[in-house]
């Protein structure tokens, strides 16, 4: 019989060294998998499942006065609501290249959501010069 080069001990360190590799993509793929999803400005259509949190990632604006706000008319509370974006919601942390805003998919169902880009952010927002909005359709399944 033949001898195929390799020893016992050899043998028994690639399987602990394939084994070991296999972990950490497994890990990884986990890792990504329950990461709160972030979706981007031309991201229109949002499927996500019950109970699962997700952003959505905003142009940033810090110089110009601007801020995101949720507009009316507002989702359907049963099917999608704001995250809690106050301490460790999860989320990811605001960057220099935008800003996310966090929500949390309630229970099935299917509702419209309107981000508004405004200074004042009072009555008549829309119309402010430099107004911008994103529409979305969530889906929850």
């Amino acid at each position: 019989m033949g001898n195929s080069g390799i020893s016992g001990g050899s043998r028994k360190l690639v399987i602990v060294v394939a084994i070991a590799a296999l972990l950490v993509a497994l890990h990884s793929i986990f890792s990504q998998l329950s990461a709160p999803r972030v979706y981007d400005a031309d991201d229109t259509e949002i499927t996500v499942s019950a109970g699962d949190r997700f952003s959505v990632r905003v142009p940033g604006d810090p110089a110009g006065g601007y801020r995101w706000i949720i507009a009316e008319p507002r989702p359907d509370p049963a099917v999608l609501k704001a995250a809690d974006t106050h301490g460790d919601s999860g989320g990811p942390p605001p960057a220099a290249t935008g800003r996310y805003l966090a929500f949390e998919a309630v229970r099935p169902g299917r509702t419209d959501l309107r981000l508004l880009r405004c200074r004042r952010c009072g009555s008549g927002a829309a119309e402010e010069k430099g107004a911008r909005s994103l529409n979305f359709r969530v889906t929850v399944g």
